[in-house]
């Protein structure tokens, strides 16, 4: 199949050897555009399939899949000597921290770069076509990328996403200083490159999150959850996600309906014959076993913050969204709604209180503190 982007010969890494030379070229060099491909869309738990990597010249496309590790990547991606190109970090930067306990030191995020000039359309695809006139194929966006053979254009489609990557950050780097923003972009690559995951543990009352689920009586709030550890049981099981065993909605609508034979299950919402002759039997059991059960005890509602908060979270709100405005950017390029809310709380009256309150960079103190502190001192 020709190559519309005429990129060139990509090396494919999927033995040990391979990759220890890959590693003796990557450990060289002062920048490096790196991307993951994962299979959220085909696993119970989704995984690393694939670590695209650039530097000068050459584009190594990594397979987790077949080798046995990927020792000493982990060291690379700390090294504060070497920067580390990444488009839309946050969610690659959680597979790596959840999957091999990695942690990133020296980001940049060529989509937060963008934001942060304030580019209407921030996707890589976009930034391309409108800086570069180069066109992406997105045809395999959804792919299961831990499946394998690999076809060369999908091999194709993942080297394009980094080969661009340091032509991209050197351009966007330029216009960064160019307006007197390289601080206030290195300050926000240091905050984005400090992830969180959360715990994806399974919790049997997470079932109260379902739209739906706080209005249905409780004799079926008590079947909707044992539906509910069911369906994490079979999709574990399978090792598939949730919503390929039964979306919410099917969920709700067995809880709500409550159906007592096999019939029935074909009136429910998304229940196809596969399902039914995989789950049917033991669905309209779960319901029999609960149905007359105890109702779920709700979890305990979060207490009503206090109106003083509110309102000076309301005050920040507002001065964020006129400052995104008056600038051409997004609100939360000024700064987070989890950095509104903690000044909110915590309502320093002085520098030395805003600082100490850690919601805030010394870039961002320096240019907004002021501010801040005259919302916060205003009468309400």
């Amino acid at each position: 199949m020709p190559d519309p982007l005429r990129l060139p010969a990509y090396q494919l890494i999927t033995r040990p050897k391979a990759w220890q030379n890959c590693l003796a070229q990557l450990k060289d060099q002062p920048i490096i555009g790196i991307d993951l491909e994962a299979n959220s869309m085909y696993a119970y738990r989704e995984r690393v399939c694939l670590a695209q990597i650039s530097i000068p010249h050459q584009d190594f496309i990594v397979d987790p899949v077949a080798l046995p590790n990927l020792d000493g990547l982990g060291e690379i991606l700390a090294n504060p000597q070497q920067e580390k190109i990444f488009h839309s970090a946050e969610y690659d930067l959680i597979l790596l921290k959840r999957e091999y306990d990695w942690e990133i030191n020296n980001l940049f995020d060529t989509m937060w770069a963008a934001r942060i000039l304030g580019y209407p359309r921030v996707g890589l695809a976009s930034l391309l076509e409108e800086i570069y006139h180069v066109t992406l194929n997105k045809r395999y966006q959804r792919a299961n990328w831990c499946h394998r053979p690999l076809t060369e254009p999908q091999l194709v489609y993942a080297q394009a996403d980094t080969h661009f990557l340091i032509r991209l950050r050197q351009h966007l780097a330029e216009q960064l200083a160019q307006n007197n923003q390289t601080a206030e972009a290195t300050e926000i690559f240091i905050e984005h490159s400090r992830v969180h995951p959360n715990n994806n543990e399974f919790n049997p009352d997470s079932f109260w999150s379902i739209s739906g689920a706080t209005r249905l009586p409780p004799s079926s709030q008590a079947v909707l959850k044992a539906l509910h550890v069911y369906r994490n049981q079979e999709a574990q099981q399978r090792n598939q996600p949730l919503f390929k065993i039964f979306s919410d909605r099917t969920l709700l609508e067995l809880a709500r309906n409550l159906p007592h034979q096999q019939s029935d299950l074909r009136l429910i919402h998304g229940m196809s014959s596969g399902q039914i002759h995989r789950y049917g039997q033991t669905i309209l059991r779960i319901i029999r076993e609960n149905e007359k059960g105890p109702s779920p005890r709700r979890p305990r509602r979060q207490p009503r913050l206090p109106d003083d908060v509110v309102t000076r979270y309301e005050k920040l709100h507002n001065w964020r969204k006129e400052r995104g405005i008056a600038r051409g950017v997004e609100s939360d390029v000024i700064m987070s709604r989890e950095a509104l809310w903690a000044f909110a709380h915590a309502n320093p009256q002085t520098l030395a209180e805003l600082e100490a309150v850690a919601a805030l960079g010394p870039w961002r103190l320096k240019t907004y503190g002021a501010d801040i502190l005259q919302l916060l001192n205003e009468e309400t």
